[in-house]
């Protein structure tokens, strides 16, 4: 993890630096000497070192805890596949498939949906848009990406909310253990997690006021990521309706574009 805000912090009050942290901070002596250090980004930080068991040297008023003493994982489920009176509604309904092939931040669109009925009458929840989800079985263990709609899921995958609303963190924060949790496997297989695992991995945990200050000051572009790909998705869909019709001459070109004009506005 990036300590160097606490370290040019400590550099500038005169406050001892940990012999394990020397290197880093004769790089960030340097850094202040010369101007590049962001002293502005650096004020929330402390500026002194705690050395603990578990992590060694950390910021000095950080805590170290259990992942699940500050957020909320959340599971899902499939409605019967027998009964299609609880399929191919208005409810998207993710799968471990969906979320590995994502492939970018937000998942906005699913495979299959569901109605009210399947979700309803099975384990199934709608996981709140901005959850964080991540696939917990199988070869892709360990993929994630957030919602971008309020969305079903199945039981292969864990949604996650940090209890103090600051979702694009915790965001952040996911990735960070899940990161951790894969490498911490040294190259065996790593295809199960369950809740043990989440209760049982110990994370660094900032004080609040510099997690509401990383929501603050990320969620714009988050917010911005959603909105181009929620576009992105509405022009290809075009695209896809449009050409089939244009190569077949369903579709005249003048019509076409008046389409494409249209769409373009509804979604910019």
């Amino acid at each position: 993890m990036d300590f160097d805000p606490v370290i040019d912090n400590a550099i500038k009050a005169g406050n001892p630096i940990p012999d394990e942290l020397a290197a880093r901070a004769e790089v960030r002596r340097q850094a202040l000497a010369d101007g590049t250090a962001n002293r502005e980004a650096a004020k929330p930080f402390p500026a002194a070192f705690q050395e603990t068991k578990a992590m060694g040297w950390i910021p000095d008023r950080w805590k170290i805890g259990s992942f699940l003493d500050e957020a909320q994982l959340l599971s899902g489920g499939t409605p019967k596949t027998s009964k299609p009176e609880y399929w191919n509604g208005g409810v998207r309904w993710a799968s471990a498939k969906d979320v590995s092939q994502c492939g970018k931040a937000f998942l906005i669109e699913t495979e299959k949906t569901i109605t009210n009925l399947g979700l309803n009458k099975s384990a199934t929840k709608v996981i709140p848009k901005f959850s964080t989800v991540v696939v917990a079985r199988g070869a892709t263990t360990g993929r994630m990406t957030m919602f971008g709609e309020d969305i079903a899921m199945n039981q292969t995958c864990y949604g996650m909310r940090l209890k103090s609303g600051n979702h694009f963190y915790g965001y952040c924060h996911s990735k960070n253990l899940i990161t951790n949790l894969v490498s911490a496997a040294h190259g065996s297989v790593f295809d199960t997690i369950t809740t043990t695992t989440f209760e049982s991995s110990k994370v660094l945990k900032a004080p609040e006021n510099l997690t509401d200050l990383f929501e603050e000051e990320t969620a714009p572009s988050f917010q911005k990521i959603l909105s181009n790909q929620g576009q992105t998705s509405t022009l290809t869909k075009l695209r896809d309706t449009l050409l089939p019709k244009l190569i077949s001459g369903e579709l005249r070109i003048p019509d076409a574009e008046k389409m494409a004009d249209q769409a373009t506005k509804d979604v910019l």
